[in-house]
């Protein structure tokens, strides 16, 4: 399967060098599309094989190398993933699509579905930082409540839009506090960068406005820890994830980086498929 990789940071670059070294089997990597050229670059400079460079998608589909692609991943930003997602299932493109809180947009997601089932594609979602989507998805039809609490050091909560309109300061906080409570809908759109797993479990379990949110900043945590609690007909289930932050990047956890890692071993590789 020929791989296009579209962002250039820190999952990225993880993904680029997996399949660059052979550790997914199956999976050549044919191009790298990133804003910064320069990231582009210093990325193909760390791989073994020759990749081509593009400055954005635009670029890439009116070249050679887009018909060649099977696959492209997208490790850039909501924005992005918003902008780029119709082209390329449109263009009868699979697609992984790690800034999952873009699909948060209703008439995004409607459209995606549609143009996938018209055309034969897949749209391949990781699970992220967080543990039990094969559970919540078994048990889908029977969930009367999914709440997800999400705690991080404020470090790793800066840049998100939410403060920009809050007056509740990064830097004063001293001590654990609730600084969102919401629906994944609203969380997903005030902290793009840190609550991608929100809409991941909105997406397996209830849906995005019936998905319960809560973001607390501790700065004596040194882990990205997630807890789903989730009640249905089923029973019950209580979930915790402590992740250790990627080391590329405080915002991600390095589960989510592994996570996408696999996944694209289980679109790529034969072999027997664990799990729903």
């Amino acid at each position: 399967m020929n791989v296009c990789i579209v962002g250039c940071g820190a999952i990225g670059s993880k993904l680029a060098i997996a399949i660059d070294s052979g550790k997914v089997r199956g999976a050549t990597l044919l191009a790298l599309v990133d804003i910064v050229r320069d990231s582009a670059h210093k990325l193909k400079l760390r791989l073994r094989n020759d990749v081509s460079v593009f400055t954005n998608l635009s670029e890439l589909t009116s070249s050679p190398e887009f018909k060649n692609v099977d696959l492209f991943i997208e490790a850039a930003s909501q924005t992005a993933a918003k902008s780029l997602s119709k082209t390329i299932v449109e263009s009868r493109k699979d697609l992984l699509l790690m800034s999952v809180g873009a699909l948060a947009d209703e008439a995004l997601l409607s459209h995606l579905l549609n143009a996938a089932i018209t055309h034969g594609t897949h749209i391949y979602v990781p699970s992220g930082a967080i543990a039990g989507i094969d559970a919540i998805k078994s048990v889908k039809a029977t969930l009367e409540s999914v709440k997800l609490t999400t705690t991080k050091n404020p470090r790793a909560l800066a840049g998100a839009p939410f403060f920009n309109t809050s007056d509740i300061g990064l830097d004063s906080i001293k001590e654990k506090k609730l600084v969102y409570e919401g629906t994944a809908a609203d969380a997903v759109s005030k902290f793009p960068a840190n609550i991608n797993v929100a809409a991941i479990l909105a997406l397996a379990g209830i849906g995005i406005h019936e998905t319960k949110v809560r973001i607390v900043a501790d700065p004596h945590i040194t882990v990205n820890q997630h807890q789903i609690e989730a009640v249905g007909a089923f029973g019950e289930m209580v979930i915790t994830v402590r992740n250790v932050p990627s080391p590329d990047n405080p915002k991600t956890s390095l589960l989510a980086v592994l996570s996408a890692v696999e996944c694209l071993r289980s679109i790529c590789e034969p072999g027997i498929k664990i799990g729903t």
